[in-house]
């Protein structure tokens, strides 16, 4: 996997500078990232005042194009499997990088695009519910722990956002509501309803003339919501 980690190559990927090894610890050395993590500014309510929405939409934006990269782009196909705020380190210009590859899967693109594993890696609360429940993962679980899930059904979508957010933003709130629609598509409890992040990346440089269509889910998984909003 560190051989993996060198070869990859992308703006929102985190370098690796090294590795060693002192008998049974392993280290390896990345580029320093001097605004930590995601997770650092969203569950704190004074560093999160700092995260205005345009700085958000780069960083959803980023992560989408790095998912990209690697499901698309790269020379295999990757499947990482432990997206969650905490994976995402941000550097001095809060351009978001993504980092811990330790639960990731490698792919040629001739194999199958549905996997079965009976040891079911990453993080409960943020994987895809066919991959916690039946260790079946795809590119489709990176997808869902990309996306939210709240007060969709009852029109209340603004009572998600963070009213920071709304107050700094001098973009339309449609923006904002757009992103939590295609959030939501990226949960829908079937994979095969959920976009690839070429789509997501294409919706999220549309206009507002490309439609969506609506999302359906069975259940409430609030999973990842952070990412994008806060409560």
């Amino acid at each position: 996997m560190t051989k993996l980690i060198v070869k990859l190559q992308h703006r929102n990927l985190v370098r690796l500078l090294g590795c060693g090894t002192e008998g049974e610890e392993k280290i390896l050395l990345y580029e320093f990232m001097p605004n930590r993590s995601l997770d650092f500014f969203i569950f704190d309510p004074e560093r999160r005042s700092h995260l205005d929405w345009e700085t958000y939409y780069n960083i959803i934006g980023g992560i989408a194009r790095r998912f990209l990269y690697l499901h698309e782009d790269s020379r295999l196909k990757i499947i990482q499997r432990d997206l969650k705020p905490s994976n995402v380190l941000l550097d001095h210009e809060m351009v978001a990088k993504i980092s811990d590859f330790g639960m990731a899967s490698m792919f040629s693109e001739n194999q199958n695009t549905n996997y079965n594993t009976k040891r079911v890696a990453g993080t409960y609360g943020y994987i895809a519910p066919e991959y916690a429940m039946e260790g079946i993962f795809s590119i489709k679980s990176d997808v869902f722990s990309f996306g939210a899930w709240q007060l969709w059904k009852e029109g209340k979508e603004l009572e998600f956002v963070d009213p920071v957010l709304i107050e700094s933003s001098s973009r339309p709130t449609e923006e904002i509501i757009r992103c939590i629609h295609i959030g939501l598509l990226c949960v829908q409890e079937d994979p095969a309803d959920r976009p690839t992040m070429s789509a997501v990346v294409v919706l999220l440089k549309g206009s507002e003339s490309v439609s969506l269509s609506a999302p359906y889910h069975d259940n409430q998984h609030l999973l990842w919501p952070e990412l994008l909003f806060q409560i």
